[in-house]
């Protein structure tokens, strides 16, 4: 599995392709450097650099590319389990269709969901720039000959599923790389973006606010709620201990609909989300009431992927209940 970080790693933080990778757990802080990686069979991590990442993602069979951001509190592991059972649920539908490749930014392991929630909001922010940049390389990957972009250019779907707290990475990302590195706002270079039990506020993707990028730099762009998650429940009474009152997106879906742009689109999850992900009702897109097996929310993702669309229920309100049958 390939996957891409801005951890510290043990050692020195110098990128050397083919070196032992191994993360440094007791940092919790975002490197200025991001470094492109693999997970080998044995459980193993080497270092395989950018430009060799990029490639050996074009060169692999898979149609489309999901980059997988994780939500708070998760350590590699914990990411490399989760992103290993969405890859193995896209291999049941269709083989070499989907490659999930997981973007690992640095938790804590503090004791205490509070303690932890503040600290991840803080290194979620810190991660942007060293993120940001991983884009840069891409765009500079695909114009460079490594790509030969007139003669043989990478024709892979790039998709985007943001978890929880990795919906604040993500904005965060595109503002940098906005503010830092392009003159002329955000490229259109995301097929659908997953915003999956959102802890940002539910405001966060009208027109005049900041994820207004991830609208600009996607096609589709899919809002999975909530309203009894618990996990974003305790996201909620973390803010409210430092005197942020703001509803969250993953609880409600934005604010109003149409005040967003007419890409973003609206799942409601409610029915399902405490019986795939009991007792917490956050992590609910993967399996279902088995492990191993689709759910719904899953089933729903895929066919996005597939097909590139999104084919609402309500039309007018560009939104959709997923109901067990």
């Amino acid at each position: 599995m390939l996957f891409i970080t801005n951890r510290f790693p043990k050692g020195s933080i110098q990128t050397k392709a083919g070196r032992k990778f191994e993360f440094d757990l007791k940092s919790n802080a975002p490197s200025n450097s991001v470094y492109f990686c693999r997970r080998n069979a044995d459980g193993s991590l080497t270092e395989v650099g950018g430009m060799n990442f990029l490639s050996e993602l074009k060169c692999s069979k898979y149609r489309q590319i999901v980059l997988y951001i994780h939500g708070f509190s998760n350590l590699p592991d914990d990411i490399f389990e989760a992103a290993t059972e969405f890859q193995n649920l896209c291999d049941q539908k269709d083989a070499e269709e989907v490659l999930v490749v997981p973007v690992i930014w640095p938790c804590d392991n503090d004791f205490g969901i509070i303690k932890d929630y503040w600290d991840d909001q803080k290194s979620a922010d810190g991660s942007a720039l060293s993120l940001s940049r991983a884009l840069s390389r891409f765009i500079e990957w695909r114009e460079s000959d490594l790509n030969s972009p007139d003669t043989d250019p990478c024709l892979k779907r790039i998709n985007v599923l943001a978890h929880s707290m990795g919906n604040r990475v993500l904005r965060e990302t595109l503002c940098a790389w906005d503010k830092y590195d392009l003159a002329h706002g955000v490229p259109l270079i995301f097929r659908n973006t997953f915003l999956v039990a959102a802890d940002i506020e539910n405001e966060s993707i009208h027109r005049t606010e900041r994820a207004k990028l991830i609208c600009d730099a996607s096609r589709n762009v899919v809002v999975y709620f909530a309203s009894d998650d618990l996990a974003l429940r305790a996201s909620k009474a973390a803010n409210l201990k430092n005197k942020i009152a703001s509803r969250r997106l993953g609880h409600t879906g934005p604010e109003n609909m149409e005040m967003t742009p007419k890409n973003v689109y609206v799942v409601d999850c409610d029915d399902v989300n405490n019986t795939y992900d009991n007792p917490k009702g956050h992590s609910y897109f993967r399996s279902g009431k088995e492990k191993g097996k689709p759910g719904l929310v899953f089933d729903h993702i895929y066919a996005c992927l597939k097909t590139g669309r999104v084919f609402p229920e309500d039309e007018l309100r560009r939104s959709t209940i997923i109901r067990e049958i």
